[in-house]
């Protein structure tokens, strides 16, 4: 015989559980399938996961088709920014191992000299105000393909030209070969103080008037090179000597051009 203490406990526990027997089964289950529901989206294939990744209106052009984890990415945009940034997000796909970047550029049609004289315009006043007199970027098209190479300051001053290059209509591929400079406390001194032995000449001072058409001065290790356009053999010469008089300057190469004539080096 149960003793009375017990009973209303006993009681009590056979109403819980007879609540918890008593709950539809369904809700008891629905977790579960949620959670299979989370699954099943989880286990696209990487195809879709790539369209999906390109569901912009500047991709709605663009196809892809995936093989044992090569996505091939094919049809057309209108910049070539847009054919980069669709590389990049097709990289970032769980799944995907490599990107074939077959997608074609089909914006406006514009000439090599055209194209490359507008970019020069605007590469010549890209971060003016940020050291961009030490940047020595040069620029070359062939067939809509922009070529960029020479030297670039920082990391930063090199992603900003080719940004620059990347979204402007008619280019329709960017090879980078430029070269960033390493970072050095002595070059950074060396590059300053090239520029006011340089500067600070009377006849020299007229090409820090425009900040579009510097003398341009790369510092590597120690190393100088002179880049830009200047108005006579004179000014050239000028520019080297003085270059060359800085202290702590291992050599000078001279790749600055008299207007209206070839490259002058030394």
């Amino acid at each position: 015989m149960i003793p009375t203490r017990f009973t209303g406990k006993l009681l009590a526990a056979g109403f819980v559980v007879g609540a918890l027997l008593s709950l539809p089964q369904v809700s008891l289950a629905s977790p579960r399938a949620n959670g299979a529901s989370v699954a099943m989206e989880d286990e696209k294939t990487p195809a879709a996961a790539v369209t999906e990744k390109l569901n912009k209106k500047q991709f709605q052009n663009v196809k892809v088709t995936v093989d044992n984890g090569i996505a091939t990415l094919s049809g057309t945009v209108d910049l070539y920014e847009y054919k980069a940034d669709a590389d990049k997000r097709a990289h970032k796909v769980k799944g995907i191992v490599g990107v074939r970047n077959e997608i074609q550029v089909a914006g406006p049609s514009v000439s090599d000299e055209q194209l490359k004289q507008k970019l020069l315009e605007k590469l010549q006043y890209d971060r003016v105000g940020y050291g961009n007199a030490f940047n020595a970027i040069s620029l070359d098209v062939r067939n809509g393909v922009v070529m960029l190479g020479g030297h670039a300051r920082t990391d930063v001053d090199k992603d900003s030209a080719l940004a620059l290059v990347s979204m402007y209509p008619g280019v329709k591929d960017v090879q980078d070969e430029i070269e960033v400079d390493p970072v050095s406390i002595m070059d950074d001194q060396i590059r300053l103080q090239v520029a006011r032995a340089v500067y600070s000449y009377p006849s020299l001072q007229k090409y820090a008037i425009d900040p579009a058409k510097p003398i341009r001065i790369s510092v590597q290790g120690g190393n100088v090179e002179l880049y830009g356009v200047v108005d006579s053999k004179a000014d050239s010469d000028v520019a080297y000597l003085r270059a060359n008089q800085v202290p702590g300057v291992f050599s000078v190469k001279n790749h600055l051009q008299v207007a209206n004539q070839g490259d002058e080096k030394k």
